[in-house]
């Protein structure tokens, strides 16, 4: 049950702040021990199109985010379910894109530390954010919510 006290879900961290670590810690090992990945100067461009894109729908989501009602922010209380805009299609846009976006960023670099850091970061936003979100909500706001969960994919 949740309670005031309990009102968010524990995320482990903010996942802004996990992809944040992950680029600049990618970029540290890259920098002592280069891990280059060979990309043609055409397909870097794609990449860094793919990122804008990526930015384009976590702004999206944060907007519908806000637009709703609720809090953006995980250490926060949700207040309401959103099931508009790209939350039609995931249930994580925000994380999804930070993701595509993070292995994007690794040819648009060629960053080979990004691709191998991406499991790891994967990992800690699986189970220490998005699992820890669900069973909030799920507790929080029951049916609705596992109604919403049936319909609608966790990634993609």
């Amino acid at each position: 049950m949740v309670t005031r006290e309990t009102d968010n879900p524990g995320v482990i961290a903010l996942p802004p702040l996990i992809f944040l670590v992950a680029i600049l810690v990618g970029a540290l090992i890259h920098w002592i021990r280069p891990l280059p990945i060979p990309v043609a100067t055409p397909w870097r461009w794609v990449a860094g199109a793919v990122i804008a894109a990526c930015v384009a729908f976590a702004v999206w989501a944060r907007t519908t985010f806000t637009r709703a009602g609720t809090n953006v922010n995980p250490n926060l209380p949700s207040l309401v379910i959103v099931e508009s805009g790209p939350f039609r299609f995931t249930r994580n846009p925000m994380y999804l894109a930070m993701t595509v976006a993070l292995i994007a960023l690794a040819f648009a670099t060629r960053v080979g530390w990004y691709l191998v850091l991406l499991v790891p970061v994967f990992a800690l936003i699986h189970w220490g954010v998005v699992r820890r979100e669900e069973r909030y909500l799920s507790e929080k706001f029951g049916a609705p919510y596992d109604a919403y969960r049936q319909r609608v994919r966790r990634y993609f």
